[in-house]
């Protein structure tokens, strides 16, 4: 028996402290998620499947929409029903007082991106018990998504000021990433057997303004803070690169050509909002122009794969028959891929709730409905030119006879899916190449025919 085995045998190894966890919101919550499990686990915590026998839950909240906040509020209710020690973070917790008029009993509440203060308010509910012996951590860190895709987050942040988001106030103006810490994660990530890269922050087409594109050092070259630059070298890592939350400023252009090259996937995932340039003004949307019908024609020639996504919102105050009736027209000549909509929601502290009359929810309903079904003949339509094609499509759910994957044209979680049948078991992650035999109005469906 050697000397360093002794205290080895006689260590009480003690169960580690168990924290269940809630996370709400969009991508760039979850990035957060992640990043804050990850140093729970590099502490020693473990995460438990269910609030009642851990030691402690954290919910991240969403702030945004009222009824965001409605859930957030539910899942910290059901939180305290189920455990009753609850640690809440992210953009709700920038507004305590909201929290705590509902949930007086919580032990702490931080706001998004504060992640040494839920550490610390952690530390304080539950001492961590780290061992070293034990306890290992990937390089990448702890990730909430499926092994094959990640988020990667180049920014914190905006500096616009749209009328209808409380953005800025919960998450502060722009903060970028330098390339080269962007890349490094990516490269990460990479080596861990990720395929699919969803670059994501507020405004991802303004990353690197803040710091002047200062240029960081990567590789044996320099590599400056522009979203021109850094989508050109993530496209060298021969993974699916996706581009979320891009503004479309002039610069935008500049990317297209990526696409074409095979460099970047030819996706754009592009927050118009709306058609109407008076709708436009009052919520002070970036880079809202006239020409955009035009610069959406100019892409597609250039790269005519391109698939476009984007949000709208109908029933913003002062929105007119005539707006909306010019958005619907827009959205038919427009032809996007994909396409989301929502009803107007008054979010506290947003300036639009003042800016005129709001429009009667009757109203919005009736327009979301029409706006869907036109979009739904879009969708359509685009989608039987696919049939007879062959996509390349990764693979996120096998079943005994058929698989759910997305083609480059599909986020997960928000865009369509390609149902694969095949002749042999298909693996989660893996990119199988597919006869596409017919469609409907949002997914695809076909047969696999290479791997």
């Amino acid at each position: 028996m050697t000397v360093l085995e002794a205290p080895q045998m006689n260590r009480q190894i003690k169960p580690p402290p168990r924290i269940s966890f809630v996370s709400l919101g969009c991508p760039k919550a979850l990035v957060d998620s992640e990043r804050i499990i990850t140093r729970l686990r590099a502490e020693g915590y473990e995460l438990a499947r269910e609030h009642a026998g851990a030691d402690l839950v954290i919910v991240n909240t969403c702030g945004f929409l009222e009824s965001a906040q409605q859930e957030s509020l539910s899942n910290i209710g059901e939180a305290l029903a189920d455990n009753g020690k609850v640690i809440v973070t992210g953009c709700m917790g920038a507004e305590p007082e909201k929290i705590m008029a509902v949930h007086p009993a919580v032990l702490a509440i931080t706001g998004p991106q504060q992640y040494e203060s839920v550490l610390e308010a952690v530390h304080r509910a539950v001492p961590p018990q780290h061992d070293p012996y034990t306890d290992l951590i990937p390089p990448e860190g702890i990730k909430l998504t499926p092994r094959h895709y990640a988020y990667l987050k180049i920014s914190e942040g905006c500096n616009n000021r749209c009328t209808f988001c409380i953005i800025p106030k919960l998450r502060g103006d722009l903060v970028s990433r330098l390339a080269a810490d962007v890349l490094r994660e990516a490269e990460r990530l990479v080596n861990a057997g990720v395929k699919e890269l969803l670059v994501i922050s507020q405004d991802t087409s303004a990353y690197g303004v803040d710091i002047k594109y200062a240029a960081s050092t990567w590789k044996d070259r320099e590599v400056r803070a522009k979203f021109l630059d850094l989508s050109r070298e993530l496209g060298e890592f021969g993974v699916w690169v996706r581009l979320h939350y891009v503004y479309p400023y002039p610069h935008v252009d500049d990317v297209i050509p990526l696409m074409a090259d095979g460099k970047v996937l030819p996706y754009l995932d592009v927050p118009f909002q709306h058609a109407s340039t008076h709708v436009l003004k009052r919520m002070r949307r970036p880079a809202a122009q006239e020409k955009t019908l035009e610069r959406i024609r100019v892409w597609r020639d250039i790269c005519p794969s391109l698939t476009i996504r984007s949000t709208f919102i109908v029933g913003f105050p002062g929105e007119t028959d005539k707006d909306f009736e010019f958005l619907l027209e827009w959205l038919g000549e427009a032809e996007l891929d994909r396409v989301g909509c929502f009803k107007y929601e008054p979010v506290a502290g947003a300036t639009a709730n003042d800016l005129a009359a709001p429009v009667p929810d009757e109203v919005k309903e009736e327009r979301w409905n029409r706006f869907m079904a036109r979009q739904q003949e879009i969708s359509r339509k685009r989608l039987k030119r696919k049939v007879g094609n062959r996509e390349r499509v990764i693979i996120d759910e096998v079943g005994p006879t058929v698989a759910k994957g997305r083609s480059k044209a599909d986020a997960p979680q928000i865009d369509g899916a390609v149902y694969v049948a095949s002749h042999r078991p298909l693996r989660v992650g893996e990119i199988a190449t597919v006869k596409i035999e017919r469609a409907d109005d949002y997914d695809l469906h076909g047969t696999a025919v290479g791997y």
